[in-house]
């Protein structure tokens, strides 16, 4: 027998062994990162359980699909790593289950969200090691447990409202210098507020309300010099306001309401010019209220109930107005466009003191002073003087108003107006054919000469009218009133708006007049009425899913054809039920178009002074004057909900709650506590299916959603109310 040597036998053995090496770095190199990203969110599905309508349902081993194909997952196009991660959860249908630490595989991820997902357990510490991670969206679940003490440097949003996490707020959440949102409110947490969070230079917005916070605001958050909002309302804080909030320049939002502050309120504070916000209410806040706050003009919202605070507030806005001696204030400056204080003026130009319960007038005394002294003594002004004032002041106001009617009655002789050659004409649109003659005298015949008998409404812009123009046919008259500040304007948007629209869901406006003593617009009538009067009425009949999902599409369909189909593009402005009209099938029909804006093909928003209904604004158009097609949106949300229930935008029921607390605060409450039924208007849930009416809901609230990105378009609002189709449409 042969024996090869054993040099030999030892290379046949190093060569096996380094092919065995090559074979294991082959096997290594099949497995590339991103068949471990595959891996990681099948990992990630397993840890997450849902029902029929399964969101995840995609993401399976066998699909046959890349992975970067799936639902809610978004990888880079070079290297086809996974970067963010947002599951789709369909309203009603939404995932539970725990985070699985496989996502800390992820290790490119930039991004990760799971709002209102039905997660529990506690966060993953593993989540917290992503380092590449920037945004961090876990709002609306159930989570608990504490806080990791690590957090990714590069971390840009933070966003954990709405669980049950407790214990303190990490002091490490300082070293996240690039953080721009840190959103922590509706918790338990407690301790401090930590010190370190003043670092933060790049901050913009800070909520932590509802959680158990003590202390006081540290004077180092007066550092974030970008923030634009703060919220640390309904907490257990105490002490004084700090001082120096007048640094925070681009402030816009305020709120320390619902805690334990004493003192007064730092005058500095009304040198916040951006603010348009400011909730001081309930706390022990005393003192007088400095004039600068008042006086602030960019301010939207000012709550000053429940404190004990004393002084003389003066209306601002019309300093003619006597000052009011309060202890409790609540203003707001977003009021109905149908407002009878001063119609002269624009909504967002009105002041309202609304003194409370607790109103109480200083040291009323017989001789007008606080302190009962003669105002004639202590080197003030006396009566005598005041009067000779007051005499010379009126004979030189009336003399400038004489010499300015004499000169616009010479210029009004000499250049007669351009209205006054159509005095008696009714422009018609082209096509439009309604079998009758339309002109002045017919309208004015068939109001009866606008008789109150004939009335059908009134609106923020004047009444509108029946009239019978013809034998059976039916017209709708809208008259402006003449001399109303801004009426022309808003006449003249209302005119372009409508005369280039034609839709289904649009009133059609037929023509319209204009001269010096006259404005109307001619509609088609509609005799079922508004969506308002509708629904205080929908208590005498049977309720018909049938019918309020058919109300709801229309509308919608109408807002998405002005957002995407006009040119120029519309922004209603003022959607509200008073403004949807409805005929005898109950086919709705957007209405009122006197406060839209035009956008051009560039534009995405417009800046404007607020306008519309309060309760229907949408909060960041209240707070910032810019308006984009997310403000209809929102406004449209809350026709939803007022659609399904038995409660207004701003229902009195809600007083209780405190202020800010509407139809939209209603409905987020009983859904995160279970009582989704409630909501409903009563014999609804017997009538309809329960998927569809939550599905309905859930619309309603995401439409209504404070974060202008997490609403939907109503492109898109139209295709999920199309899947709800009830039987026999």
């Amino acid at each position: 027998m042969a024996f090869r040597p054993r040099s030999t036998v030892c290379s046949a053995t190093t060569v096996i062994f380094v092919l065995a090496l090559h074979l294991l770095a082959a096997s290594c190199a099949s497995s590339p990162p991103q068949e471990q990203d595959r891996s990681a969110l099948l990992e990630l599905k397993n840890g997450l359980c849902s029902g029929s309508g399964d969101p995840l349902r995609q993401w399976a081993q066998e699909s046959g699909v890349h992975h970067c194909s799936w639902p809610g997952v978004t990888c880079d196009e070079r290297s086809r790593r996974v970067v963010a991660l947002s599951p789709p959860s369909r309203p009603g249908r939404r995932l539970a289950g725990e985070l699985s630490p496989a996502v800390a595989r992820l290790t490119e991820l930039k991004a990760l969200s799971f709002p209102g997902a039905g997660l529990r357990g506690e966060i993953p510490q593993e989540v917290w090691r992503l380092r590449h991670l920037e945004v961090l969206n876990l709002a609306g679940n159930s989570l608990h447990g504490r806080l990791r003490a690590t957090f990714p440097e590069g971390l840009k949003s933070l966003d954990l409202s709405g669980n049950r996490l407790s214990g303190r707020i990490p002091p490490a959440l300082g070293s996240c210098t690039a953080l721009q949102r840190l959103r922590l409110s509706s918790n338990s947490l407690d301790g401090s507020i930590p010190l370190q969070i003043g670092r933060l230079e790049k901050l913009r917005v800070l909520e932590m309300s509802g959680n158990r916070l003590t202390g006081g605001v540290p004077p180092e958050l007066l550092h974030c010099r970008a923030l634009v909002k703060m919220d640390l309302s309904k907490n257990l804080l105490s002490g004084q306001l700090p001082s120096g909030l007048k640094k925070l320049k681009n402030l816009k939002f305020l709120s320390l309401s619902g805690n334990n502050f004493t003192g007064e309120i730092p005058s500095d504070l009304g040198q916040l010019r951006s603010l348009k916000f400011l909730n001081l209410s309930s706390n022990s806040l005393s003192g007088a209220v400095p004039f600068d706050i008042v006086g602030m003009q960019n301010r939207t919202v000012l709550l000053l109930d429940n404190n004990k605070l004393s002084g003389e507030i003066t209306d601002a806005a019309n300093p003619e107005m006597p000052p009011v001696s309060v202890v409790n204030i609540s203003s707001v400056t977003v009021t109905d466009a149908s407002s009878s204080v001063n119609p002269s003026r624009q909504p967002s130009e009105l002041f309202t003191v609304i003194p409370t319960s607790t109103m109480r007038v200083l040291g009323e005394t017989s001789s007008g002073t606080p302190d009962g002294s003669n105002s004639s003594s202590g080197g003030g002004l006396g009566t005598k003087e005041i009067a000779a004032i007051a005499s010379a002041s009126a004979i030189v106001v009336v003399l400038i108003v004489g010499l300015i009617l004499c000169i616009c009655t010479r210029k009004g002789a000499l250049k007669p107006s351009r209205r006054s050659f159509r005095r008696r004409e009714v422009k018609v649109f082209d096509n439009v054919d309604i079998g009758a003659p339309l002109t002045y005298e017919t309208v004015v015949r068939a109001t009866g000469n606008f008789n109150a008998s004939n009335c059908i409404g009134n609106g923020g812009f004047g009444p509108t009218y029946r009239a019978e123009i013809a034998p059976g046919v039916l017209v709708a008259i809208k008259r402006l009133a003449i001399g109303k500040q801004h009426g022309d304007k808003e006449f003249q948007a209302e005119i372009k708006t409508l005369g280039q629209c034609r839709h289904p869901n649009l009133v059609t406006l037929l023509g319209y007049h204009i001269s010096d003593s006259e404005m109307f617009l001619i509609y088609n009538y509609l005799p079922g009425g508004n969506l308002e009067k509708f629904i205080k009425e929908r208590t005498k009949r049977p309720v018909s899913w049938r019918r309020l999902h058919k109300i709801a599409l229309d509308v919608a369909r109408a807002l998405a054809y002005m957002h995407e189909e006009c040119v120029p593009r519309i922004l209603h402005r003022d959607v509200k039920p008073n403004n949807i009209l409805l005929d005898n099938e109950c086919n709705a029909y957007l209405s009122d178009f006197g406060l839209a804006r035009l956008l051009r093909n560039s534009e995405t928003h417009a800046t404007t002074d607020v306008a519309g209904t309060f309760g229907y604004v949408a909060p960041e158009y209240a707070m910032t004057c810019r308006v984009s097609d997310k403000a209809d949106v929102y406004s449209y949300g809350v026709v939803l909900l007022e659609l399904i229930s038995d409660k207004k935008a701003l229902d009195p029921s809600f007083s209780p709650y405190g202020n800010g607390f509407n139809i939209v605060s209603w409905a987020l409450k009983l859904v995160q506590r279970g009582r989704i039924r409630e909501f409903f208007i009563e014999g609804l849930w017997d009538k309809a299916p329960h998927d569809d009416l939550i599905e309905f809901l859930n619309l309603a609230i995401q439409c209504t959603q404070e974060s202008v990105a997490s609403r939907p378009t109503m492109k898109h609002v139209v295709r999920r109310l199309k899947d709800l189709r009830p039987p026999a449409y």
